[in-house]
Parts: C-alpha cells; structure tokens; sequence
C-alpha cells in the first residue's frame, strides 16, 4: 500500500501528472490552468523543458519547483515523472455539438461509443488510439463507466486533451446516429457477428465497443445496424477490449485511407 495519500481537492479542479499529458494538455489549451509543479531534482530536456520554459508560460503559468516528495503526496503515487499541472475539468461536448463539429470535418464521420468500459487504462489506451487515427469524436455512457480522468489522461499519453468526447444514454445516442444516416457497427465476438468487412470503412460510421467481461449490453447491440468480429488467426479465442477496439479503430482507417490534413501544432 502506498504509504501517501492524496490531498482532497476542489471538486472542479485536478492535478494531471507525467510529462506528455502535462504537455498535451498545455497544447490543447482546452481547461483552465491553475498551477505547475515540477520537481527540483528533474532535469530539464526533452518534453520537461518545453513544458517549464515555452508551453507553460505561453499559459500564462509560472513553473512552481518544489520537492519530489511533495509531488507524490499530492497525488497519491509516484507516477507523475516529475510534473503536475492543476487543471479546471474536462470539458465535455454537448452531443449536438460533437455531431456537428463531424460533419465540418469534409469527411464521411468517424465516431467511437465506448459501452460501459470501466478500466480507466483501457479506456485511455482506445483513446490515445482513437487519436492516432483522427477519430472524429467519441461517446461515453452517462453511468458505469470510467470518464477522462487523470489516469485516462495519463494512460493516453494526453491524447484525450485532443478529442471531442460527449457523454450519453448509448441506447439516444445511436438512434440519434442512424437519423444523422451514419451506420453503426459494433465491435462483438458473438456467433451472431458477421465477418470483418471493410468495405465499411468507406462509409459514415460509428463503432461500439462493450466493456471488459461483458461485450455490448443486448440493448446497446440489438441497436446496432451490424455486428462485426475481428478475424482471429492463433488459438486465443478473444482480444482485450481495449486492444480489439484499437486493432478495429485502425483497420478501418487504413481502409478509410489517411485523414485529410496533417496534425498541426497549436499556439
């Protein structure tokens, strides 16, 4: 058991920690930024040094250099590779708002529901993915599921300061999808599931991926246009949630083709 606890802080603000998310987030300019902790004993190279002399004060913040022990007592563990930031929350999309900033993107839409996934790793893990292939937003369950956390945020190596992610009742969500005409498609194992087809990736979709264990709920997948199963070629029967939604996410762009602009670095 880890002998620090961490400190109880206001309910809309927390501490993001590890050197890319720190830096993602600085990047995105998406939260508010309240104050920068960086540990005296660190050195200054590579993302650290961006964060403390050009990211951070470009946020108006001054880098604060305090012991590392302060650092780990302020979040409970030790994982925070020398760096906090304090943050406002995440800033959560309006769904109509999500819907419309895809339909600006000038490509057919390309959207993730996340059904239930509760493992904060995994859900960071779908979301730095999801990131990497230029999803253009995401949907999370009101209830039972993990939101952006600071784990999630860390997991994703800062990904999530990126991406437009609205919460919903899935069931609303993808009906409100299907009268946008995008398809949606989820990600099952089930004998019921069609082989991997990609011809999909040519159209507007979004792909539903259920929870560690238990897969879709059977609402959230009699919803769903089609099923589809990854192809599985050893002996292992299944994937990890985190790592089929990942492998899925990545074959439909490959697919899709790539994304019709570069990422750019933001001031």
């Amino acid at each position: 058991m880890d002998r620090h606890r961490a400190r109880p802080s206001s309910p809309k603000r927390e501490w993001l920690y590890g050197r890319q998310a720190v830096y993602e987030a600085l990047r995105a300019n998406r939260r508010p930024f309240y104050r920068l902790w960086v540990a005296e004993s660190a050195r200054l190279y590579g993302r650290l040094d961006e964060i403390v002399n050009d990211w951070g004060p470009l946020r108006g913040l001054t880098p604060e250099f305090r012991p590392r022990e302060d650092l780990t007592a302020q979040i409970g563990h030790d994982h925070h590779q020398g760096v906090l930031l304090e943050v406002g929350p995440y800033p959560y999309e309006a769904f109509p708002v999500l819907l419309e900033k895809t339909r600006a993107r000038g490509e057919p839409p390309f959207l993730l529901l996340l059904d239930r996934l509760q493992d904060p790793r995994n859900v960071g893990a779908v979301l730095r993915t999801a990131e990497a292939v230029s999803i253009h937003g995401v949907v999370l369950p009101y209830r039972q599921r993990a939101g952006i956390t600071p784990t999630v945020v860390h997991v994703s190596a800062g990904a999530s300061e990126h991406l437009p992610v609205a919460t919903m009742n899935l069931a609303q969500a993808i009906e409100r999808l299907k009268e946008a005409g995008i398809w949606v498609l989820g990600l099952d194992a089930g004998p019921e599931a069609q082989p991997w087809d990609p011809s999909w990736a040519q159209e507007p979709l979004a792909l539903v991926v259920g929870s560690e264990g238990e897969g879709l709920r059977s609402l959230v997948k009699a919803k769903c246009d089609v099923l589809l199963r990854l192809p599985m070629y050893g002996r292992v029967a299944s994937l990890n949630a985190a790592v089929a939604a990942s492998v899925a996410l990545y074959l439909i762009r490959m697919h899709r083709g790539a994304p019709p602009s570069s990422p750019q670095e933001d001031a």
